[in-house]
């Protein structure tokens, strides 16, 4: 067990105070509705670079001694703590390296270099770019800033849930995002030396359950595609395993189409952007809402930058998964007005015709009837369903294609 405490988390938040955002604590009237449980979401997307992970950069940097300073410091993330890293030190007039992964997204990168870091893109996996960090470190006489096991760090994160408790003191749990730790940890730490009883939940991608596997004593295997690069930590700290293990009631997992459920949903709802990793803690109270009903849950949005290309893919999917928009598959006599037709009685239905593909040549039981696919907008899937029982009702072959 860590010496660290609550006093620890309240120096650093005394340390840090002014120079980044106190987030909102803003009540959902709309998300309590859809997931049974009290919702109260802290808007860490706010901060200047998008993140949380300011607050335990910002922290490290204030504790350095002065020759540490002049030499510089070295970071190695995925994009957030790199951009907090970069802005304070910038800040501070500290020179910063961060050695990031080749596969992180372009905007992450853009906005680490913006901050005037140098920027070193290095392995495939936050390890990989860990070793490179730690090769740079000591040939260049760098001050490392770990991302999550390190007490500074971690008791800065931990300022998070100081201020959410203050916000709010009758909040009965908290859903915590899990990478490497650090947040959970400190504010596991936070929270429950202000409030003893307090429910403290973290949150992990099903493709990569670190931090769920090492407390169940399972082999850690973890890999694969994720939406929440910043939870795509193989792995976590000791530090921060450590105080999980003392203080988190449990691990939750969940599905990466959950994930993107709780994008678009606070998007909709909200009218804020979450990044993959910052949406998990949602995601986890619409996977798992039997563990919240009735309660005053509060989440943490952990941060909001994600690429744009991303993020409109997601939207898109949003609106299959959700039923309004759906590609028809229509047959039809290859005779004047057909198509002209079945789009008016698309139309009467109510249906929004977006595009329209004509087939003739592939996949067509007769030369004489090709195939049309139309991509429609509708209201929600009990109204795309209403419009293929309209087209069948007046004689057109339809299908849904999935």
């Amino acid at each position: 067990m860590t010496s660290l405490s609550l006093e620890d988390v309240k120096a650093a938040a005394a340390r840090i105070a002014g120079a980044l955002e106190r987030t909102p604590l803003l009540h959902s009237r709309t998300l309590s509705k859809l997931t049974g449980a009290e919702v109260w979401l802290k808007f860490e997307n706010l901060q200047f670079t998008g993140s949380f992970k300011e607050r335990g950069a910002l922290n490290k940097l204030l504790t350095l001694r002065e020759e540490e300073r002049r030499r510089g410091v070295i970071a190695m993330s995925a994009g957030n703590h790199a951009q907090g890293v970069a802005y304070h030190a910038a800040r501070l007039g500290v020179r910063a390296v961060i050695v990031m992964p080749r596969g992180t997204p372009n905007s992450k990168v853009a906005n680490t270099r913006v901050h005037a870091a140098e920027v070193v893109l290095e392995g495939d996996t936050l390890a990989d770019a860990a070793r490179a960090a730690r090769k740079l470190e000591a040939r260049e006489a760098l001050t490392f800033i770990h991302p999550y096991d390190d007490p500074a760090v971690i008791a800065g994160q931990g300022s998070v849930a100081l201020e959410m408790l203050a916000d709010m003191p009758e909040l009965d749990a908290l859903v915590v995002p899990v990478g490497g730790g650090g947040l959970l940890a400190g504010m596991a730490l936070a929270a429950r030396g202000i409030k003893p009883r307090i429910r403290v939940y973290g949150v992990e991608s099903q493709t990569y359950a670190a931090m769920y596997q090492r407390l169940a004593g399972l082999p850690v295997e973890v890999g694969g595609d994720t939406i929440a690069e910043g939870l795509a930590v193989r792995d976590v700290g000791e530090l921060t395993l450590a105080l999980a293990r003392e203080l988190v009631d449990e691990l939750l997992l969940v599905a990466e189409d959950t994930i993107e459920q709780a994008i678009v949903a606070l998007i909709e709802i909200e009218k804020t952007v979450a990044e993959g990793a910052g949406a998990a803690g949602l995601a986890a109270l619409l996977q798992h809402p039997q563990r919240f009903a009735g309660r005053r849950v509060g989440i943490v949005l952990t941060g909001g930058n994600i690429d744009t290309r991303v993020l409109a893919a997601v939207l898109m999917r949003g609106l299959v998964r959700d039923g309004r928009l759906a590609r028809l598959r229509v047959s039809m006599p290859d005779v004047s007005g057909s198509l002209a037709k079945v789009a008016q009685m698309i139309g009467e239905a109510g249906g929004n015709i977006v595009e329209v593909q004509h087939q003739r040549l592939f996949g067509t039981a007769s030369v004489r009837t090709p195939e049309v696919e139309f991509l429609i907008e509708a209201r929600d899937r009990a109204h795309t369903e209403s419009i293929i029982a309209a087209l069948a009702a007046r004689g057109v072959q339809v299908s849904l294609l999935r």
